[in-house]
């Protein structure tokens, strides 16, 4: 039996002697590799553990990153210098003229609060007049202008014998219709031979090239024959914009070199209508320049050059924004110096809480508003109505 135990024995210790040699792979040298170091069998069809983990690891990140991405349609892009060239639809046919009333919602919301205090007085007293000149002020009208209306307001109120908030704010809109009448808001075409211009001024990003094309695209459905001149040569894009708006209304495009001569640019477009016949010139204009050149000179040797041709300038009309207020006012005082300016276009007044603003400009300035732009549609620049926009402020 003790033999028996013995044999058994020995066959199990050489079993694991042999098997040990099988099992822990030699380098190089023969020498048996420690057991930290060795390696997995390579298999193509099966990826090793580590990159196992490690792709696992990616989806997990690549997951929690999906759960917490902000939805593309909310992404905010940062605001650049130079102007998005977006193609705008076709428009098939001439949509209804918009009312006043119905884009005014933010300037008339801005005087609501204080109108309605006003008209529930029943009596006019000093405080009456306060929150009457804080409205109008918070209404952007400007304190030079506001001073004067509510001057004019007192002594038609002593003259009238108005006792109530009431005919205070009836007296105010007469006073706001009579300070915006008497003005010629007409855009003219010349009677001499030859085409004629409309030049547009103002700054960068006030919406001179969309007003030109919405121009553009009236005047051409009026059976006018149109020439659109990409006269600002210093601002990346805008030659291409406009071009997209000339191909849209059915107009012809003359345009320059990058960074080239406007005056040069203006001259050419005249001259070319003058060749091909054409009725009117609409011309850009720069509103920024290199610092090495003054805008305001520029604009005037612009302005000089484009009646040396064979056109006449008619319009030269200055592009404001709206939204930026006094800071427009400021900016038409500017270019008032530079060129002689017939009128003004005031864009994205539907935007807008600062509708008093119509109100400064001709008191200020002494030049009308005669254009709107009341949306974003090529039939939203419409001509300034005075009675219906000072409806719309109160109504």
């Amino acid at each position: 039996m003790t033999v028996i135990l013995i044999i058994v024995a020995a066959v199990v210790l050489l079993g694991v002697i042999v098997g040990f040699g099988f099992i822990a792979p030699r380098n190089r040298r023969g020498s048996i590799e420690p057991p930290s170091k060795r390696r997995a069998p390579v298999d193509d069809r099966v990826a090793p553990a580590e990159e196992v983990a490690r792709a696992a690891l990616v989806e997990a990140e690549v997951a929690a990153d999906l759960e917490t991405r902000v939805p593309a349609d909310e992404v905010v892009a940062e605001p650049v210098e130079i102007e998005k060239v977006v193609a705008p639809e076709m428009v098939e046919e001439v949509a209804e003229r918009p009312r006043f009333r119905d884009r005014l919602g933010k300037a008339r919301a801005a005087l609501s609060g204080a109108m309605g205090s006003i008209a529930g007085r029943s009596k006019i007293d000093a405080e009456t007049w306060d929150e009457l000149e804080e409205a109008l002020i918070l209404a952007d009208v400007g304190v030079a202008s506001t001073q004067e209306l509510l001057d004019h307001l007192r002594a038609r109120v002593k003259a009238d014998g108005l006792s109530n908030g009431e005919e205070l704010l009836g007296a105010l809109k007469a006073e706001m219709a009579d300070r915006l009448s008497g003005f010629d808001r007409e855009l003219k075409m010349s009677s001499e031979p030859g085409p004629t211009v409309w030049l547009f001024v103002g700054v960068n990003g006030v919406g001179k090239t969309t007003t030109i094309g919405k121009l553009g695209v009236r005047e051409v459905r009026e059976g006018r024959t149109v020439l659109m001149a990409a006269g600002d040569t210093f601002r990346a894009a805008a030659a291409e914009q406009l071009g997209m708006w000339a191909e849209r209304a059915g107009a012809e495009l003359v345009r320059g070199s990058e960074g080239g001569d406007p005056s040069a640019v203006i001259f050419d477009g005249v001259d070319a209508a003058n060749a091909r016949n054409i009725d009117l010139v609409l011309a850009d204009t720069a509103g920024r320049l290199h610092n090495k050149v003054n805008l305001m000179e520029e604009l005037s040797k612009v302005r000089r050059v484009a009646d040396k041709g064979a056109g006449t300038v008619t319009e030269v009309l200055l592009v404001i924004d709206a939204t930026t207020g006094q800071n427009g006012l400021v900016q038409a005082k500017q270019f008032t110096d530079a060129v002689e300016l017939t009128g003004v276009v005031l864009t994205k007044l539907d935007g807008s809480a600062k509708g008093g603003i119509v109100i400064a400009i001709h008191d200020q300035l002494g030049i009308p508003v005669k254009l709107v732009g009341l949306g974003e549609g090529a039939d939203d620049l419409v001509p300034f109505d005075a009675a219906e926009f000072v409806e719309a402020l109160f109504a």
